[in-house]
């Protein structure tokens, strides 16, 4: 079994930074995909960005990019969401997520997060 746990959420002014953490234990194997998700009011879940370990592989949907920045610590088990410049259309609830395979498709991810809040006022 694979824990996920996300911090780093909050509320801040458009235009601001938030930096996202997510932190991995249990049996985890040597390969695997850890993607950020982001699930607002009314809308379905999104893929927000995704990394790949080991190899480092990124992806990033369009509406973030140059704006977030994926990272991962390898010796401690984390993957971080840089997020600069937040507009209120990114406040949602934003999951981490783990997968065996390289995938952006949120149904191939087997362990998710228990989601932290973004909140971007205007």
């Amino acid at each position: 079994q694979v824990q996920l746990v996300e911090s780093g959420g909050g509320l801040v002014q458009a235009g601001g930074s938030l930096r996202l953490s997510c932190a991995a234990s249990g049996r985890t194997a040597t390969a695997y995909t850890v993607g950020w998700f982001r699930q607002a009011p009314g809308k379905e879940r999104e893929v927000v960005a995704a990394v790949r370990r080991p190899g480092g592989n990124t992806y990033y949907t369009s509406s973030v990019k140059g704006r977030f920045t994926i990272s991962r610590d390898n010796a401690k088990d984390t993957v971080y969401l840089q997020m600069n410049n937040l507009k209120p259309e990114d406040t949602a609830v934003y999951y981490c997520a783990l997968a065996a395979p390289w995938t952006v498709v949120a149904d191939d991810y087997a362990y998710w997060g228990q989601g932290t809040q973004v909140t971007v006022s205007s």
